[in-house]
């Protein structure tokens, strides 16, 4: 079986966060702490290896972790993300998560690396109704494929998972894992709930 250690997570914080008023989403405080702080704090057990990808403050994530930015300049989007998270990280498979959602699974890097096999390229979580693939975990084989991906300016992910061995990992017991708060409304009323636990 594929071990954590054996693995690289990036947390994805390279977006324009458009529906956050264009502020950087992985920096905006909920409850006190940068969402950001909320990923790491669910990762950081899970595996040694953290990096973030971003494309703008890279100073203030440098605090948290290792920080790169997407290669591609027009913002691709989270595959601009996985391609630099591909071509910085140091192991051959590399994961990935978004830094808007708090409630990471404390089991997720186990999750993928026991659905990893040698012939796999790509594992993407799934909640028993939709894909979801920020949380995936690839294989550094892939980077060919992602490169002449986006230089043919290809954004939609289900043609690349076409053109791999893709694999779903089952994440239906846990929905809570893949909610990301993407406005400050969400934002307020997530906070809100949580201190009224």
């Amino acid at each position: 079986m594929l071990q954590s250690r054996q693995t690289s997570w990036i947390i994805l914080a390279g977006g324009q966060a458009s529906r956050m008023g264009g502020r950087d989403k992985g920096l905006v405080l909920l409850n006190d702490k940068p969402l950001i702080q909320h990923v790491i704090d669910r990762l950081s057990p899970q595996t040694e290896h953290i990096l973030i990808n971003a494309n703008r403050n890279q100073d203030a994530y440098q605090v948290f972790a290792p920080v790169f930015s997407d290669q591609f300049q027009d913002f691709p989007g989270p595959m601009g993300g996985i391609h630099a998270g591909l071509v910085n990280a140091s192991t051959d498979w590399v994961g990935f998560v978004p830094c808007d959602s708090p409630q990471i699974n404390p089991d997720l890097v186990e999750r993928f690396c026991q659905a990893a096999r040698n012939d796999t390229d790509i594992l993407v979580a799934h909640d028993g109704e939709h894909q979801q693939p920020v949380f995936t975990l690839y294989h550094k084989r892939v980077l060919p494929k992602l490169t002449a991906f986006l230089e043919r300016g290809d954004r939609k992910i289900i043609l690349l998972y076409q053109e791999c061995s893709t694999q779903y990992v089952d994440f239906s017991d846990s929905p809570n894992c893949f909610v990301n708060l993407n406005t400050p409304e969400e934002l307020a009323q997530f906070g809100t709930i949580r201190d009224d636990i």
